[in-house]
């Protein structure tokens, strides 16, 4: 069972997670960055990006995964040529992802001391400098909690796109353990999960660690 169904699904939901934290984390660290510079308290406030953007990240954030899955199917197929499948899925995975990604990445950003960011601009540095050299680099760790953070709410969207048609353990769980009441499936696709799960938080907490000293 394990060797049939439960490492293949493995091996599909680790490609899902994987780009598509991967995907999520760059565009979410884009968004942040603009949404901390354009804040009201930011380096060059802009009351019109910054309501936009915001706006946008809650309106994507307030979608329940599975609506929004459903909902950019045109969108899925146009860019993947397809709507199911284990690459399919990555888009979603991404678009749901993403504004989760943005809000930590920019809690972590607005958590650096504004003494620090303060200095930098006395000593003469750019606003680009002070973004990449000041900012990201004292909020690393907290960015890394973040992005921790990422990589399991991806996985429990993977696990909800398995319903769908996306493949992974959860497409297993449903498949085998729902419809066909296996429980032994069941029972070890969740467990493999909550290892998964836990295996990536002692990393996050690792890294975490390893930048804050």
């Amino acid at each position: 069972m394990i060797k049939t169904l439960i490492l293949p699904a493995l091996l599909e939901t680790t490609e899902m997670v994987l780009f598509s934290t991967l995907f999520s984390v760059i565009l979410g660290f884009i968004l942040a960055i603009i949404l901390v510079t354009t804040s009201p308290k930011g380096l060059k406030p802009n009351k019109i990006i910054y309501s936009i953007l915001d706006f946008f990240i809650n309106i994507l954030r307030s979608m329940p995964f599975l609506i929004l899955m459903i909902s950019i199917v045109p969108l899925t197929k146009f860019i993947m040529g397809k709507s199911i499948g284990t690459r399919a899925a990555i888009v979603p995975l991404t678009i749901g992802a993403m504004p989760f990604a943005a809000r930590v990445i920019e809690s972590a950003l607005n958590e650096v001391d504004p003494g620090i960011i303060e200095a930098a601009k006395s000593f003469g540095a750019s606003t680009m400098q002070i973004i990449f050299k000041v900012i990201i680099k004292e909020a690393m760790p907290s960015i890394v909690s973040g992005i921790t953070l990422t990589v399991i709410n991806v996985i429990g969207y993977s696990a909800m796109a398995g319903a769908i048609g996306a493949g992974g353990l959860g497409d297993v769980a449903v498949r085998y353990g729902y419809h066909r009441f296996k429980v032994d499936v069941m029972i070890v696709t969740v467990i493999t999960l909550i290892i998964l799960v836990q295996l990536i938080q002692v990393i996050g907490n690792i890294l975490y660690k390893k930048l804050s000293s």
